[in-house]
């Protein structure tokens, strides 16, 4: 099956190009243009190709039939909507004055659509389904007004324990971190539960009955098998990014925790898209959900998106040449494969771009430091597999690259939207040859 790539309706042509890329336009109905197929460059294995010239093995080859036309419109379509208005403030909801107090300390004050719509259910006990993107403040969504539960409860002399999944490590991180800064004072014991970590300091912790655990799925199967950890000691269950957690096959763990866990628990679950697979999910764990789905404009309505046409055996310098421009300051660059994106990242560095990567083969520690690296601006470029980068939330990425096409559209839309965030102006370039 030919594999064909159609740049978007609105495009800039060649001439509208600004910067590195203005050269590397080319006019469609030349190579790669109309009236014949297009296959990635990285399909030949040049150097900097981050499939590294591999087809299967570990990682994986798919063929892609993506469209960038409907790729990129798709995320480009804007309904017609008044900007939204919240109904509270963070001050307004009724939640613990420590916790409050935390909040405001935090620079909360206006509620984004999702935690604006979403908390005063969760305060009243209803499960949800929460429809929305990442970098939409879902994490706070779920952790205030749980944290609050929690509080509450133990005034009342009642044990409240909450159970949270996350796809990956990097993610269950962030919300442990998050959940720091809004528990700060408050004697709220956690640990969190992540493959590539010893598992004997998360075992040590979940002996001391921590009111939140936050894992990953296999982990947390891993330490029930090992009788360290009971589902059935849980009242109440997030599962944040649930579509990623079934992309990644996870489901047979999400059922196993899920079937073990009391029929009268309170389940949120939270996800950026909602399918069949998805929906039957919702249909047999949760009891009559309230379901929210905000649709955000800010993911379309603040990323310049722009094709970079590659020339036959030059990708790799294209992406250098581009890299070296003065306003690439915080770049995140996406290929296809484990060995492709560690491959890229060092000739990189080779080529004096300062670089790390972040893919699954890497260490828990090491894929810290990277990403330590890249926040800190000690690196200015991160090279990432689609998988390792779910769920990041990097302030101040000024670019995204997908040097390699992504498999689907939503992925597409997930690697562009960790760029033009809080407001901010990002571009996305995707090569194509």
């Amino acid at each position: 099956m030919a594999t064909t790539y159609i740049v978007r309706k609105n495009s800039r042509p060649a001439a509208d190009l600004q910067g590195p890329y203005r050269k590397f336009a080319q006019k469609s109905g030349g190579r790669g243009g109309k009236g014949r197929p297009n296959r990635s460059d990285s399909g030949r294995g040049s150097r900097g190709d981050s499939r590294g010239g591999k087809r299967g093995g570990r990682g994986g080859f798919q063929e892609m039939n993506v469209d960038v036309n409907k790729l990129v419109n798709k995320v480009e379509k804007i309904e017609a909507e008044a900007m939204y208005v919240p109904k509270h403030t963070f001050a307004d909801f009724p939640v613990d004055d420590h916790l409050k107090a935390n909040i405001i300390g935090k620079g909360y004050t206006t509620p984004t659509p999702i935690q604006d719509q979403v908390i005063p259910e969760v305060l009243k006990g209803h499960d949800v389904v929460g429809l929305a993107n990442t970098g939409t403040g879902k994490t706070a969504t779920f952790l205030i007004p749980l944290i609050d539960k929690v509080l509450k409860l133990r005034a009342l002399g009642q044990k409240e324990r909450v159970l949270i999944m996350a796809p990956t490590r990097e993610l269950a991180i962030q919300i442990e971190n998050e959940f720091f800064g809004f528990g700060k004072g408050l004697q709220l014991g956690s640990v969190t539960c992540v493959g590539g970590a010893n598992i004997v300091p998360q075992i040590r912790l979940l002996r001391r009955d921590p009111a939140f655990v936050i894992g990953t799925p296999g982990r947390l199967k891993d330490l029930a098998e090992r009788r360290d950890i009971n589902f059935k000691d849980f009242s109440t269950v997030v599962l944040d990014e649930a579509d990623r957690m079934l992309d990644m096959g996870f489901v047979d763990d999400m059922r196993l925790i899920l079937g073990q866990m009391s029929k009268d628990r309170h389940t949120l679950f939270f996800s950026a898209t909602l399918n069949k697979d998805i929906e039957k999910l919702v249909h047999e764990f949760l009891k009559d959900p309230v379901r929210i789905s905000v649709k955000t404009r800010e993911t379309a309505a603040t990323i310049d998106q722009d094709v970079v046409y590659t020339q036959a055996g030059r990708k790799f310098e294209q992406l250098v040449d581009i890299l070296r421009a003065p306003d690439m300051t915080k770049v995140l660059v996406f290929g296809r494969t484990k060995h492709g994106v560690e491959r890229l990242a060092r000739d990189l560095n080779r080529a004096g771009i300062k670089s790390d990567s972040i893919h699954g083969d890497k260490t828990h520690g090491r894929r810290q430091k990277a990403l330590g690296l890249f926040k800190q601006s000690h690196v200015n470029v991160l090279v990432a597999t689609d998988v390792a980068a779910r769920g990041l939330d990097i302030s101040g990425v000024s670019h995204v690259i997908n040097y390699d096409l992504p498999a689907t559209y939503e992925d597409y839309t997930h690697r562009i939207g960790r760029t033009g965030r809080a407001g901010e102006i990002g571009k996305a370039l995707t090569f194509i040859n």
